[in-house]
């Protein structure tokens, strides 16, 4: 039979090694927390998600990681571009005609592998002690409250760790909201994304080499364009399931070299340059969690919330919500509260700026919808929505969607992200996780 090795503590257990859960790592092992991340995988690895939006800056300044973007490889962004099936092209919206040049103007793209390892070996640098190829088979649980986690490394040892709170930074997995029943999907945002990567093939020049470009595909979707370094370039197609396996089409490569021929810019950008051959594919991006937090327990970034891949905000998100939940379990722990509701504010904050974000993706994918339109009427809004696009989500948009309303339906806010209300809440959820992570960790143990 084999057991489980002693019981370990730490001040906070972070599962996941994204960019969620290295922010908050290099925050509070800055303050000097004794922090353990438990990600299941061998860094690098492979990961979509690579154009990052301006407001990623304060994130990325807060951890230090600004000098090391700065001295990498990565394609420098300064604007993102819309293109019509016929091929026609606006004008790029450029961030520094709305911000400073030295900071938010220009983000970058980035490829995950790098960026991530990046992130992962920022927070060893503060101090934040990684575990690699670990496995977290479930969570610990005293009464109502997390106390901990249970974890399988690579040459199969099963074992406990045990810390006041452990932050859910699982990504797409999202471990605790999908085991505790917490995950939303979204009443309208559920699509499919069929990408590859070309090698060599077209791109902008100067200032423009960088740029995101999203060309839509007549009325059914839009394809991402997004160069990267080493003469990359990252090419997806998103729309409806039905849509892009209609005539029961699979396949993905299929699927993906039926629908370039539905937009003259992307044809004309992949007519030249070799695919790399690798057609990858997934469905249902855009999901939610009941709570933000319940006792021991607190989610961040895509665990939390993710919305559609258009805007690019994905990886803002994660960022903006690691870096503010790195200093609010901070200060909780400076604190000793590290109760749901001492993070009312940080679920509230990141829902705010998710329904901003999600109310300006809903008026995207309505057909009688235009930003030109908009912007024509209400010259004011130009700027507003340059804002939206760059992730400062976290202000009044009130008066922008007001003018969008005149043209589409926006949706309510969801009800959703705040902590768990009470302990008296939470028993059927995280009795039942608390069962099930008995029953796995008996099975693992034996």
């Amino acid at each position: 039979m084999k057991s489980a090795v002693e019981s370990q503590s730490y001040d906070v257990i972070i599962i996941g090694g994204g960019p969620a859960g290295t922010c908050s790592a290099a925050i509070l092992a800055e303050y000097g927390h004794r922090v353990l991340v438990l990600e299941r995988e061998k860094f690098p690895r492979y990961h979509i998600g690579e154009s990052l939006i301006p407001f990623t800056f304060q994130a990325l300044e807060r951890i230090g990681m600004i000098p090391k973007m700065k001295g990498s490889a990565f394609v420098k962004k300064y604007s993102v571009t819309f293109v019509q099936p016929d091929g026609k092209r606006s004008q790029p919206f450029y961030f520094f005609n709305r911000y400073d040049r030295e900071t938010v103007a220009q983000t970058w793209q980035v490829l995950r592998s790098e960026f991530d390892q990046l992130m992962m070996d920022n927070a060893r640098e503060k101090g934040a002690e990684v575990r690699e190829e670990t496995a977290v088979n479930g969570t610990i649980m005293e009464g109502d409250r997390v106390v901990g986690v249970v974890a399988t490394d690579k040459a199969g040892r099963t074992y406990e760790v045990r810390a006041p709170i452990t932050l859910d930074c699982t990504g797409k997995e999202a471990f605790t909201s999908n085991r505790n029943g917490w995950r939303m999907t979204d009443p309208y945002l559920n699509k499919v994304a069929v990408w590859t990567y070309y090698k060599d093939s077209k791109r902008g020049i100067g200032i423009d080499e960088g740029d995101t470009t999203v060309a839509f595909v007549p009325d059914k979707g839009w394809f991402w364009h997004i160069p990267q370094h080493n003469g990359m370039t990252s090419v997806g197609i998103v729309a409806e399931g039905k849509y892009l396996a209609r005539e029961g089409v699979r396949d993905p490569k299929t699927m993906f070299n039926r629908e370039v021929e539905a937009n003259d810019w992307i044809k004309d950008r992949l007519s030249s340059g070799e695919c790399t051959g690798n057609y990858h594919i997934t469905s249902e991006y855009s999901r939610h969690s009941k709570y933000c937090a319940a006792p021991g327990l607190l989610l961040v970034g895509d665990a939390l919330a993710f919305l559609d891949p258009v805007f690019s905000s994905g990886v803002m998100i994660a960022l903006k919500s690691g870096h503010l939940a790195g200093e609010a379990v901070h200060a909780g722990l400076v604190a000793g509260d590290l109760s749901p509701a001492s993070f009312t504010q940080y679920g509230a904050y990141i829902r705010q700026g998710v329904e901003n974000m999600r109310k300006l993706v809903y008026a995207f994918y309505n057909p009688d919808f235009s930003f030109r339109e908009v912007i024509k009427r209400y010259p004011e809004a130009g700027g507003q929505i340059t804002d939206c696009l760059s992730g400062d989500v976290n202000k009044d948009f009130s008066e922008l969607w007001s003018h969008i309303r005149e043209f589409v339906p926006l949706p309510d806010d969801l009800p959703y992200g705040a902590p768990m209300p009470s302990a008296s809440r939470t028993g059927v959820a995280l009795g039942q996780d608390r069962a099930a992570n008995e029953l796995a960790y008996a099975g693992v143990a034996d």
